[in-house]
């Protein structure tokens, strides 16, 4: 028994088509044959775009470019406004610097004359106290020096006896010491 010839997927789906086995067509838009039709198509699809597009995309593409070029603006505006406001605050602070440097100057200064001040007044004292050790001290030297003299007279007096008394052989008479001690002392206290 013969069996009956079964149809294959493709077959179906070519019979459907409508495609034949041998032939080939062209790729309708490389068909010449459409080339007028697309032509038409082409300006009226420019057309439209074109249309479009002055009537709605560039509008509103211009209208966000300027307000970005707006925004753009107002940011520069904004930002020389701020560095005119940085350059007035640098001033200021450097002002304040200036003015609190002066300041310590004259703080600085006042507490040198001060220091000054006080050092030369110790010092004043200081040289008030040595200037009175000094007199005292010289007037406790001339006590001792007048005592010592007064020594000195009662041992020259002394020395020149036992010196007559020596070379006479005979005391000296105290009157006549006396008298030539003092003589001595007189042309000594002269010169």
């Amino acid at each position: 028994m013969a069996q009956p010839a079964q149809s294959t997927p493709t077959d179906t789906t070519q019979t459907q088509v409508g495609q034949e086995g041998g032939a080939h067509s062209n790729f309708p838009p490389f068909d010449p044959g459409t080339f007028p039709s697309q032509l038409v198509w082409l300006a009226i699809a420019f057309g439209f775009l074109y249309w479009y597009m002055s009537k709605r995309g560039l509008p509103q593409l211009g209208a966000v470019i300027d307000g970005r070029k707006a925004q753009i603006a107002r940011d520069l505006d904004e930002a020389t406004a701020m560095q005119q406001r940085a350059d007035a605050a640098a001033a200021a602070h450097e002002k304040t610097l200036a003015d609190a440097r002066a300041k310590a100057q004259t703080v600085a200064q006042a507490a040198r004359d001060a220091a000054a001040a006080d050092a030369q007044a110790k010092r004043k004292v200081l040289e008030d106290e040595l200037a009175a050790k000094l007199a005292a001290a010289e007037r406790e030297i001339a006590a001792t020096r007048s005592e010592a003299m007064s020594n000195v007279v009662e041992v020259a007096r002394e020395a020149a006896a036992a010196i007559v008394e020596r070379l006479a052989g005979r005391p000296a008479d105290p009157a006549a010491v006396t008298a030539a001690v003092n003589s001595v002392k007189s042309l000594s206290g002269a010169a």
